[in-house]
């Protein structure tokens, strides 16, 4: 494998890592977990066991992803953002059998100290502010914040905030690419 991993990371037996992706500081990659190529871990961060993450995802320092998430292409996870993967947790009682899926479909990013409740689906591209907490699931390039996370806009594939013409369309002044809103859902035009 040609991947790096800080001399003071821990990646398990059992662990397929892609090449060119860095394990910094601190970081455990836990046993059945797979991770793509081009990927980056900052330090302190925990996956697994058995998680999957895509290729050229950011994983910024302070995060666990637990065991029932599941991570596509493309994705930034801010510093210290929060998952969870029992609805009712407790000390004293083992719920490893109840653990929910939560999936981050491709492109999306999630904004630090954010927090994703477990069994949810965070839509390709959508942006997730800082601090919000995202207990239901997220359109695609849909914009959310708040406590509990309520959609206030919609982004364009590169992040960027949409203004829409008196027709639901918008322009992303990044790369020229269209947007319409369609039935409260947004599409790409070009």
């Amino acid at each position: 494998m040609r991947f790096f991993a800080h001399k003071s990371a821990y990646v398990d037996d059992k662990v397929r890592v892609g090449d060119n992706t860095k394990i910094w500081h601190f970081s455990h990659i836990l046993s059945g977990s797979k991770i793509g190529e081009n990927c980056s871990f900052g330090q302190n961060c925990v996956v697994g066991p058995n998680v999957t993450i895509g290729s050229g995802v950011k994983v910024q320092n302070n995060i666990s992803v637990y065991e029932g998430v599941e991570v596509e292409d493309d994705v930034f996870l801010g510093p210290s953002m929060v998952f969870t993967n029992v609805i009712n947790p407790r000390a004293f009682i083992v719920r490893r059998e109840e653990f929910k899926k939560t999936l981050l479909k491709h492109g999306c990013s999630i904004g630090a100290n954010a927090t994703v409740v477990c069994g949810v689906t965070i839509g390709e591209y959508a942006l997730i502010g800082s601090g919000a907490v995202i207990n239901k699931d997220v359109k695609p390039y849909a914009l959310m914040v708040g406590v509990p996370a309520h959609q206030i806009g919609w982004v364009s594939r590169a992040g960027n905030t949409l203004a829409f013409d008196e027709k639901s369309e918008a322009t992303d002044s990044y790369d020229g690419s269209r947007y319409k809103i369609v039935d409260d859902n947004l599409e790409v035009i070009k």
